[in-house]
């Protein structure tokens, strides 16, 4: 078992590294330019103080330089000459240092362009694939948490990238080549220095995976609080309604109280980490001070070796301490980059090898249809058997839980039916074998809770044209369509008029009265209202459906509704219960059948005697 679980980390961990090559292409250049720019700002550092010792020890302490140092103070003038001109000497470091900030500038604009073109093709390809997965992988996932790992745990891989794993090669070659030029100063000096190297990397690889679990917590308590805000802010006219603003408050604080007690707990092991970093760090200045304070009493190193020692241990202690972070920011970035990895490791909606286009132009069939949600047992439709003829319009009526909306949503294909569950099929082909986006361009749906998106009601109406403003006369004629013009040319702004997120600004019927004329625009060859007419009165009612027979006389219909009067005009009726048909017919048929159907028209017309009846 351990092993099984092991290979699985593994694997997971090589997927998540292989999604970050991919996520890395067209920006890898940029961060490769941004190492080599920080490399050469590193030499250039490591000059400045090897200068000042040649200065102190040589040019004025008149010690015997080096070979190769010889040579280079040969070709300035000489010993005598640089002495007496330091103001060469103070240029070098001027042209050193100035050379060091050019390169400085180059790790820094290279980084920032690699970081936000990496972050920007993690964004597109996140949004892209999120746009291609199946309803049934939003049933599992809350809207919150997704959006949380878009933004958070981008922003952190992000921060990762450009902040630590961009410095690790110019950090361990500024370990490498001051440890060096240590060691050409005093052994003893640069062993001491070497010494608390293994110790850092080691505590600081311990508090790796204590550090990683933290993060993990608080990421998940965040994603949970995110989820929490999204709810409330997009249902808040409901929250409002039922006087719940006292619990939902409540709710909230006590996840926040959650979230920022794991922060607190992950601050105080960070803190944790760092001291224990600063006291190692500490001690090692200290000795090194110390120890090269004795050797220079005592003559076994001279002023100069002794600033150029304390100034490479200087520039030795932070990419040391920097090493130790980047080993603890890794924890973050793996659950980070692990959490990203979960949606896009998520299988995308995918057509059947050999998949054709979409024909409208014949009957829909269902045949034999049963179906199960994932988080449901019992299954939503047993063994359905019906066909839509082409042309016709369909009523589908029942009590809530039925399975009415299930058949509209397998028929777009929003939810996969099963191999062994029977089939669909569009003038004889099965939906299986259609390209889902040429089934779901023939197929219109309005839903009995629109969604509006926070744009004008030109934009939300006329959605299907990418220039709207263009097509005024089509869109006015769907509003009228759908008996929404009169009411649009009312507000201060026409057409012009913002709809709120998710259309909050406009009444029920509005919003639905929206969303049909929406479709309508498209005029697709099959369409289906699923109880879309439920927030509009009677009159309305009559006026939307007289319009549509004339805008739909060519269409196959699918009407779904709680009230009878929608249906009525019909060329065939269902009436489901419990996941299948039990009974259909004209409307007239089912009248004199005297079943649930006549019972439902009694209690709507006000001819039930009885006090008994069916649910709306």
């Amino acid at each position: 078992m351990k092993k099984e679980k092991k290979i699985k980390k593994q694997n997971k961990t090589e997927s998540d590294l292989s999604l970050l090559a991919g996520f890395m292409k067209g920006s890898a250049r940029f961060f490769v330019f941004c190492i080599l720019s920080s490399m050469l700002a590193s030499l250039f550092e490591l000059i400045c103080p090897k200068i000042i010792s040649f200065t102190v020890d040589s040019l004025l302490g008149g010690k015997t330089l080096p070979a190769y140092a010889e040579k280079i103070v040969s070709a300035l003038g000489g010993t005598e000459y640089l002495g007496s001109h330091l103001w060469i000497i103070a240029g070098m470091i001027l042209a050193a240092a100035l050379l060091m900030g050019i390169f400085k500038y180059g790790e820094a604009v290279f980084n920032r362009k690699g970081s936000e073109t990496l972050v920007e093709t993690m964004r597109n390809r996140l949004f892209s694939h999120l746009e291609r997965l199946p309803a049934s992988w939003y049933m599992k996932n809350k809207t919150g948490d997704i959006i949380q790992r878009c933004t958070s745990d981008v922003e952190t891989l992000k921060t990762f990238l450009s902040e630590q794993f961009t410095q690790v090669v110019s950090t361990l070659l500024l370990i490498v080549l001051s440890l060096v030029f240590m060691y050409t100063v005093n052994t003893v000096l640069a062993t001491i220095a070497l010494v608390s190297i293994p110790i850092i990397v080691i505590y600081s690889a311990v508090f790796h995976g204590k550090i990683g679990k933290g993060f993990e917590y608080c990421d998940e308590n965040e994603g949970k609080l995110s989820a929490i805000a999204q709810e409330n802010l997009t249902g808040i006219r409901v929250v409002r309604a039922f006087g719940r603003e006292r619990s939902e408050v409540e709710k909230f604080s006590k996840q926040n109280d959650l979230y920022a007690n794991a922060w607190i707990k992950l601050g105080r092991l960070m803190s944790a980490f760092w001291a224990a970093g600063d006291l190692i760090s500490g001690l090692q200045q200290l000795t090194i001070l110390v120890w090269g304070t004795v050797l220079a009493v005592r003559g076994s190193l001279s002023v100069g070796e002794l600033i150029a020692a304390l100034s490479y241990n200087a520039i030795l202690i932070w990419p040391v301490r920097e090493l130790g972070r980047t080993i603890s920011e890794m924890s973050k970035a793996g659950i980070s980059i692990g959490r990203i990895g979960a949606i896009m490791r998520a299988e995308e909606e995918k057509d059947a090898p050999g998949a054709v286009d979409c024909d409208p132009n014949g009957d829909i069939v269902f045949e034999d249809v049963t179906f199960t949600y994932e988080n449901q047992s019992e299954p939503a439709l047993k063994h359905v058997n019906l066909t839509v003829k082409k042309g016709e319009t369909l009523g589908i009526i029942g009590m809530t839980g039925s399975g009415k909306s299930t058949l509209a949503a397998l028929l777009c294909r929003l939810y996969e039916l099963p191999e062994e569950c029977g089939r669909i099929t569009m003038a004889g082909t099965d939906i299986r074998q259609i390209r889902a986006r040429s089934l779901r361009e023939k197929i219109g749906v309005v839903l009995q809770e629109p969604y509006l998106f926070s744009r004008t009601l030109r934009d939300n109406i006329g959605i299907v044209y990418e220039k709207p403003g263009e097509h005024e006369r089509e869109i006015r004629e769907a509003a009228r369509a759908a008996c929404l013009d009169e009411t649009i040319t009312g507000f201060t702004d026409g057409y012009d008029t913002m709809v709120g997120e998710r259309g909050v600004t406009l009444s029920g019927g509005q919003k639905q009265r929206a969303a049909i004329a929406r479709m309508l625009t498209e005029n697709p060859p099959v369409m289906i209202f699923d109880d879309s007419l439920s927030a509009v009165d009677s009159e309305t009612d009559a006026k939307i459906r007289r319009a549509l027979r004339e805008k739909t006389s060519d269409a196959t219909v699918i009407l779904i509704s709680h009230r009878i009067q929608t249906l009525m005009s019909a060329n065939h009726i269902l009436v489901m219960a419990a996941g299948e048909i039990v009974e259909e017919g004209s409307h007239e048929d089912l009248l004199k059948l005297g079943g649930i159907y006549k019972k439902i028209y009694d209690i709507q017309t006000g001819t039930d005697t009885d006090g008994e009846g069916g649910e709306e």
